[in-house]
């Protein structure tokens, strides 16, 4: 199996481009129910030790619908097929555009969220123009064990996220720790409560005047993510232009909380929404093919 693996802010992409299962053909939304339903073992024996790590996201590259877009690719971490990844779309961008297939402008990808536009400025930074994204509760309230009442709100930006603003715990690499067992019983929570969110966002103090903050975001599969998260900055900018607390054009800095960087900002989108803008940098690490020996006893990966 031929991939490729690139990290954006930190966050590793390992990108597929031959080898998978067949999905065979119609809507990426379908296929990437088969991915999920139909070839578990395939998904982690490629994202799982000893092969890969917890943290990584796989861009599994299909035939596209649309036949404007350059290609079509489905997300997934160790834990869950995803909708849509940012950080993934970016470190995607930046491995077609080293292997010659794309060059410097814009270009559509399709993926199983709808698709998403990406305009390459050099080898390493991309601008993603996400799918519209939205708010849907706010001051949604849960009562967690240590840490008394939680109150954020759930938006979507490709993936569903309940964002904490105030985080309970400061957002800085020496809490990271706690950040984890914080959200993982925030998210507990959640569920319990009927809640099917899947990431959570702590948002630290802003860093300036201009509302640039650093973020904790905690994913599937119980890893945070290094990068600011596209995804997640999508439903933080439908909250913030909800709120009327980042104007349409304004650009503001996300951190995360390793201090990697993403620049948004937001348009308004057609059906209530918002378009989100997300820029960051990427940089290929590996170019390799993955062996899997009938005789390894961990060719599926290490679980449990």
């Amino acid at each position: 199996m031929h991939v490729i693996d690139s990290h954006t802010g930190g966050e590793p992409t390992r990108v597929i481009l031959n080898g998978g299962p067949d999905l065979g053909s119609g809507p990426l939304a379908e296929r990437a129910e088969r991915l999920a339903t139909e070839h578990k073992t395939f998904y982690q024996s490629v994202i799982l030790e000893p092969r890969g790590q917890t943290a990584m996201v796989c861009a599994l590259l299909v035939e596209p619908v649309d036949p404007d877009c350059v290609t079509g690719v489905i997300y997934f971490d160790a834990e869950a097929v995803l909708g849509m990844c940012g950080h993934g779309t970016i470190g995607l961008a930046v491995t077609l555009v080293h292997l010659g297939l794309i060059g410097e402008g814009h270009h559509k990808i399709e993926t199983p969220v709808g698709v998403v536009n990406v305009e390459v400025h050099d080898a390493n930074t991309v601008t993603v123009t996400n799918i519209e994204s939205r708010r849907t509760q706010t001051a949604v309230s849960v009562e967690v064990d240590g840490l008394g009442t939680v109150t954020g709100d759930i938006a979507y930006g490709g993936n569903w996220f309940y964002i904490v603003d105030p985080s309970p715990v400061p957002v800085t690499p020496a809490h990271i720790p706690e950040l984890t067992r914080a959200a993982t019983d925030v998210r507990s929570a959640l569920q319990t409560a009927g809640e099917n969110i899947d990431h959570v966002i702590f948002y630290g103090p802003a860093l300036t005047e201009d509302g640039h903050s650093r973020n904790f975001v905690f994913c599937p599969d119980d890893a945070y993510d290094r990068s600011p998260c596209g995804t997640g900055c999508s439903a933080r900018l439908a909250c913030l232009a909800a709120d009327g607390q980042l104007a349409e054009g304004d650009e503001i800095l996300q951190e995360s909380v390793i201090g990697s960087s993403y620049r948004l900002s937001w348009r308004a989108g057609k059906d209530g929404g918002v378009i989100p803008s997300i820029t960051g940098q990427a940089w290929i690490m590996a170019n390799s093919t993955l062996i899997f020996e009938p005789t390894d006893p961990f060719r599926h990966g290490i679980t449990g």
